[in-house]
C-alpha cells in the first residue's frame, strides 16, 4: 500500500518531540524497517545534540529538512542546511545538530 507522507509535517512533529524529550532527540521510520533493504528515517535533534560516532550498515544519505547539521568523519567534516543532501561516508562518522534540526536518513543495507 502506498501512503503519502508529508515530510514537512513530520519534521515539525518530530522536532517538537525532540525538544520535549530528555535526550533531545526523536525519530520515526517512514519507509522500510529493520527487515527491509531500504530504510528511511526522519530524525530530529535539539541544538547541541547529535549521533555519536558509528558506522553505517550500508550505503546512506542524509537530507537536511530543518536546521543546520555537521556530518563528520575522522578526517573531514561537512555542513548541511535545508535542502542539502549529503552522502554519508563509509567510515565511522557522527552527526552534530548545530541548531534545532531535522534530517531524513536513507540507508540501503549491504547484502
Amino acid at each position: 500500500m502506498n501512503t503519502t507522507v508529508s515530510l514537512t509535517e513530520l519534521a515539525s512533529q518530530e522536532l517538537a518531540s525532540a525538544l520535549a524529550s530528555n535526550n533531545g532527540r526523536s525519530a520515526v521510520t517512514v519507509c522500510g524497517g529493520r527487515d527491509a533493504q531500504l530504510r528511511q528515517t526522519v530524525m530530529a535533534m535539539r541544538a547541541g545534540e547529535g549521533l555519536s560516532e558509528h558506522s553505517s550498515p550500508g550505503e546512506a544519505t542524509l537530507q537536511v529538512l530543518v536546521g543546520h547539521i555537521a556530518l563528520r568523519s575522522a578526517d573531514e567534516s561537512w555542513e548541511g542546511k535545508p535542502g542539502d543532501l549529503l552522502p554519508i561516508p563509509t567510515e565511522i562518522h557522527a552527526v552534530d545538530a548545530l541548531e534545532d534540526s531535522v534530517i531524513l536518513l536513507t540507508v540501503i543495507k549491504a547484502q
